[in-house]
């Protein structure tokens, strides 16, 4: 109960709340398909199983997305403590290995905010007759790690997409291959060819519908990530340029 009014309490964790929110949302409607019987009709119609592909790889998609999720909430959460921590003041930045640590020993919780600190005290320390520290370089290798997990979201999306128009165009290969032998006068053959040709338009719209559907659904949820990336790249965008540059230009070698 405490975790969970924790949460609730934090904004930092709002993207992780709206990602479930929509999540319970989309279960919510798969499971009212499954009591009306559209789930299994859209198993049944389908013979080529590409809509249940489709299912499985939106399934491994959301999975990896609340991953990401998950960490960006962390991060938004760390480099708010961070700015905090700053916001209080402090005398210089040390390194210990792979941490940062301010003038009076005190530690930034490692995370992408303190990795773009450390990189702009080793910056600093490495121009000492540099008055004026530039962080565009390092601002844009931090927006491109936090856009690769959206890249992944990009690809899938696209990939689900082209997977139920493969669907529509197999759908209507078995739908016309039965065009060639049909035989008008046998009525035997006439029913068994339009049983087919039935068959062969519920695999093109079925599988058209799984692909625009899990397409959809799957851009939402990478939208929610997006907008977390933004604010944590704003976040540690204004930290960095009101209290550690500042900090780092007045001491030109970047120490207490």
């Amino acid at each position: 109960m405490r975790i969970r009014a924790t949460l609730l309490e934090s904004g930092d964790y709002m993207p992780l709340l709206k990602w479930l929110l929509f999540t319970v949302v989309t279960i919510f409607a798969f499971v009212l398909s499954w009591y009306y019987g559209l789930f299994q009709l859209l198993v049944d119609g389908d013979k080529s199983y590409i809509a249940l592909f489709i299912l499985v790889l939106y399934c491994a998609t959301s999975l990896h997305c609340l991953t990401q999720v998950v960490s960006i909430s962390r991060e938004i959460n760390n480099a708010r403590r961070i700015r905090e921590l700053l916001a209080r003041g402090t005398n210089g930045y040390k390194l210990s290995g792979d941490d940062v640590l301010l003038g009076d020993g005190s530690l930034i919780l490692p995370g992408k905010a303190a990795d773009h600190i450390r990189s702009l005290v080793i910056k600093a320390r490495q121009s000492p007759g540099n008055p004026r520290l530039d962080q565009t370089l390092l601002l844009r290798n931090l927006a491109d790690m936090l856009r690769t997990p959206l890249q992944f979201g990009i690809f899938m999306g696209d990939t689900v997409l082209k997977l139920g128009l493969l669907g529509t165009i197999v759908g209507f290969i078995l739908m016309l291959l039965p065009i060639a032998t049909i035989d008008m006068s046998n009525q035997v053959t006439l029913k068994d060819s339009m049983r087919v040709m039935s068959d062969g338009m519920a695999v093109a719209m079925y599988t058209t519908l799984a692909g625009l559907v899990a397409s959809i659904l799957i851009r939402v949820q990478y939208y929610v990530l997006d907008d977390a990336s933004k604010h944590l790249f704003s976040l540690t965008t204004n930290m960095t340029e009101v209290f550690v540059v500042s900090a780092l230009e007045a001491d030109s070698h970047g120490k207490p």
